[in-house]
């Protein structure tokens, strides 16, 4: 029997003793990328010809179940798998199975982001490790865009999956990068398509992360700007609805559906920041937008599963009150060399 809790990870209250980091955060929201690879090339994500990981390089299923296991035993409540694209890795339901199993033993809940191309092989699965939640990326419902955003992606086959997942009593929420003139024409049609269905919907602001296929200043779509757009169109009342990440939501009462907004560029949310970010190569980053990390792999590798408590309390006074991004011709290069899919989405 797999023991989750040490006695020093016990408070003298009997709780898990938390992860707090030096601004007085509770860290209790881990994203793992199992993988850097994806069968999409998307243009606000990488680069057409992408350089990927050695598979060597990459944790083992056996290391991730263990780092996150350290991470439940600290108070961590959520988990969420990303990449690159989670389910292009082989054997994935092996993990997910395992880091299921932790449900109700510390863990809430274990989801996933996904751009939905392998949903019609993998959703029932999913559903039964005890996912409950999906996140899909989805830009566009145009065949012609979304083959040119993602450069080799089939929306019948995403438009598939997404119907897999929904009848496999998944939750999904939409995810769409707001590009200006790429996709911007199209938010309210996506709005009324995923209410329609029953899905939320969640726009994005671009992050300059890595060189990627695109014009991160031309195409920079400022969310403030389009929920004033929307506001004068639909009625948007504010809720205090949280699905654990950075979003914010109105209910459109004209769709029935919830709506949010990720505003890395235009308002930061960093002040109420919950989250660490464990790449496929071990490397836990405290912030998207920084270079604080603490190599776990390293840790794990050389000092056994002992030492990440210790890894953890470092990690823990490295992450930053926020991050740097800015956006502009003077800044048109990325505020970072690595690509989105490096870190996680």
């Amino acid at each position: 029997m797999t023991v989750l809790f040490s006695q020093r990870d016990i408070n003298p209250a009997g709780l898990p003793r938390p992860l707090v980091d030096r601004h007085g955060r509770h860290i209790s929201y881990l994203r793992i990328s199992v993988t850097d690879r994806c069968d999409f090339r998307c243009v606000y994500c990488m680069a057409e010809h992408m350089e990927f990981l050695p598979r060597s390089d990459v944790l083992s299923f056996e290391e991730i179940d263990t780092i996150a296991r350290a991470f439940i035993a600290r108070g961590t409540r959520r988990i969420r798998l990303t990449g690159g694209e989670p389910l292009v890795r082989r054997d994935i339901i092996e993990l997910v199975e395992k880091l299921g199993s932790y449900i109700g033993s510390g863990l809430d809940e274990l989801t996933l982001t996904t751009n939905g191309s392998q949903l019609r092989r993998l959703a029932p699965r999913l559903a039964a490790a005890g996912v409950r939640r999906l996140n899909v990326s989805l830009d566009t419902l145009d065949e012609g865009r979304f083959r040119a955003i993602t450069r080799r992606g089939r929306l019948a086959e995403v438009l598939d999956g997404i119907d897999a997942a929904d009848e496999a009593g998944l939750k999904l929420k939409i995810n769409m990068v707001a590009m200006r003139g790429v996709n911007d024409d199209e938010i309210e049609p996506m709005m009324a398509w995923a209410h329609g269905r029953g899905f939320g919907l969640t726009l994005i602001e671009g992050m300059p992360l890595g060189e990627v296929g695109i014009d991160r200043v031309d195409s920079y779509l400022p969310l403030k700007e389009m929920r004033a757009r929307l506001a004068a169109k639909f009625t948007l009342e504010p809720t205090d609805h949280r699905s654990g990440g950075p979003a914010r939501y109105d209910w459109v009462k004209q769709t029935n559906g919830l709506l949010g907004f990720i505003t890395p560029m235009s308002h930061n949310f960093c002040e109420s920041c919950n989250r660490v970010r464990l790449t496929a190569t071990g490397q836990l980053f405290m912030c998207l937008g920084q270079e604080d990390m603490v190599d776990l792999s390293e840790v794990l590798r050389t000092h056994g599963p002992a030492a990440l408590d210790a890894a953890l309390d470092r990690a823990m006074q490295l992450k930053p009150k926020g991050h740097d991004f800015v956006l502009d011709r003077a800044h048109a290069a990325p505020a970072l060399a690595r690509h989105m899919s490096v870190t996680g989405g």
